[in-house]
């Protein structure tokens, strides 16, 4: 039986709908859907319409016996724990649906623990609920994500018991990158925010936080090493800052939950408010042969800017624990560069004169440079391939133009490079309607190329930019819309049927907003566990 079918029999078999379909009584347990659904949907779903009483008051989670014990692990349990005992539901235990009643959910981790996610982390796991239930996972971040399915599949029956149904998942991501970027350099995000992010993030297991930290507009990244970046650089120095202690604590927030942090520092353009904690840093603009007040990007010509980029990302360094760094290298303007004398003159001492992307080329190459030397691998911006650039064997290549990005997406690849796409998930792009259906229906390998330049597409990232956002309304502007994003990133490539997804989406809409989640409806209907009442 499919798993789209099986939740459809197991309700009319329980009573919960009739054979034509209709509710069988007035408020199921997430409004008007099949209850028990799991979002993203796991690889390979076997289940039975045999139902499982949950014990979620004395429920608990315990290794077996030769199991490894995990740090990460522990953490999850507790967490876990306290989600299924707060899930909403009544609870008014009585055996009903079987012999066995379900306190322990074993969990068996049979490698050896790792302390941070990274890109090469494995997420599969097996998870059996039945009379035998179990949790079994080569690595702790399988764990993770087999914890957050069964969290999903416990549900209210008519008499208010919880349950689940008996099921057999193999579940395993399509995708090993599936990101999230947020920008905190147009609107401050607190803290706070940041953090419910990454648990909504945890609930639809994506694993990589983009953290767009720096724009040009403010420079909210406390430097030690160069102060005056903040003091000078951000909306304000007093209270709209991450200090080292602020990102230890969201790089620990996001690695409990099997989510790496990747900060992004995009130059050589965005980058006007560095310039106002560093002179000297930026290019001066001329009109007419003298200085017209304005300035453009880093100034590429000068040794100065490459002793402060290696400086500063040092500091980066010591402080982001993840393998990678986002250079950016996009939306460089030349004409700031076309203007300067100095600039002018130093081309043309160097061959290349009137060549500006080449200029862009030489740069990005130092910066490439410099953070090699310093031990990061990273992530470009697509434009720094087009223009040239001779890149490592391990950088990740962004796409995000959304002007046929299957045309980037085959460029890319038949250079040998890993692909992340982003071009159709920038959710600040506002449509009337479900607009969550057109990026649910986009597939990250529709582009000509051969299976080893698909097999080079290593996932990709939903972007919400910060221009038009802030704390005030970043959560419900990013769920459930960001969801789509997460099944198309897990799930197989078969799972992309829309009239099938959004019962399932409602369902997990609604369940988000219980967990606390404020995440915005998709169309008109209800939660049972609305906003104001939720747990």
């Amino acid at each position: 039986m499919g798993c789209r079918d099986f939740f459809a029999v197991c309700l009319l078999l329980a009573g919960v709908v009739d054979a034509t379909g209709k509710l069988g009584y007035p408020a199921p347990l997430l409004g008007e859907t099949s209850p028990g659904s799991v979002w993203p949907q796991p690889h390979t779903v076997t289940a039975s319409p045999q139902l499982y009483t949950i014990d979620i008051q004395a429920f608990r989670f315990e290794y077996m016996q030769t199991s490894q014990r995990c740090h990460v692990a522990d953490e999850a349990f507790k967490r876990y724990q306290l989600l299924i005992s707060r899930s909403g539901i009544k609870a008014k235990f009585h055996d009903k649906y079987s012999t066995a009643v379900i306190s322990v959910l074993p969990v068996m981790i049979t490698g050896p623990c790792e302390d941070m996610p990274s890109l090469d982390m494995k997420e599969g796991y097996i998870l059996d609920v039945g009379s035998n239930p179990l949790l079994n996972a080569s690595f702790v971040w399988g764990v993770l994500r087999g914890l957050e399915t069964f969290s999903q599949m416990i549900w209210e029956d008519p008499s208010g018991q919880a349950v689940a149904n008996k099921t057999h998942i193999i579940d395993v991501p399509r995708y090993a990158h599936r990101g999230l970027l947020l920008d905190t350099a147009r609107h401050f995000l607190p803290v706070n925010v940041i953090l419910e992010n990454l648990e909504a993030m945890a609930y639809n297991k994506f694993n990589v936080f983009h953290w767009h930290i720096v724009d040009a507009q403010s420079f909210p990244y406390v430097s030690t090493v160069y102060p005056n970046l903040h003091l000078k650089g951000s909306y304000s120095s007093l209270n709209l800052v991450y200090t080292p202690e602020m990102i230890a604590q969201v790089i620990e927030f996001a690695r409990l939950r099997g989510i790496r942090v990747v900060p992004e520092f995009d130059t050589p353009g965005h980058t006007y408010s560095w310039g106002l904690g560093q002179p000297g840093l930026l290019t001066t603009c001329y009109t007419g042969g003298k200085p017209n007040g304005d300035v453009g990007p880093i100034n590429p010509t000068v040794n100065s800017s490459y002793t402060f980029i290696k400086n500063l990302f040092t500091e980066v360094r010591g402080q982001f624990k993840d393998k990678y760094i986002h250079l950016g290298g996009d939306e460089v303007p030349f004409d700031c560069w076309k203007s300067n004398p100095n600039i002018t003159t130093w081309m043309a001492a160097h061959n290349m004169s009137g060549d500006y992307a080449k200029l862009e080329q030489v740069y990005i190459q130092q910066v490439i440079d410099i953070t090699g030397a310093i031990g990061f691998s990273y992530i470009v911006w697509q434009e720094v391939i087009d223009n040239g650039v001779k890149a490592k064997d391990d950088t990740v290549v962004e796409v995000w133009i959304n002007n046929h990005p299957e045309v980037e997406m085959a460029k890319v690849t038949a250079l040998g490079y890993r692909t992340i796409l982003a071009a159709p998930w920038y959710l600040e792009e506002l449509t009337v309607g479900e607009d969550w259906k057109k990026y649910y229906s986009y597939e990250p390998t529709n582009f000509n190329g051969t299976a080893q330049q698909k097999a080079l597409v290593i996932g990709g990232e939903a972007c919400l930019w910060g221009e038009y956002v802030d704390a005030t309304n970043i959560s419900p502007r990013l769920w459930p819309r960001a969801s789509a994003v997460a099944e198309r990133l897990w799930s197989p490539e078969t799972v992309n049927d829309v009239d099938a997804a959004t019962p399932r989406l409602h369902q997990h809409r609604c369940r988000m907003v219980q967990r606390g989640i404020p995440a915005e409806p998709l169309h008109p209907s209800y939660c049972v566990f609305d906003w104001m009442n939720r747990k």
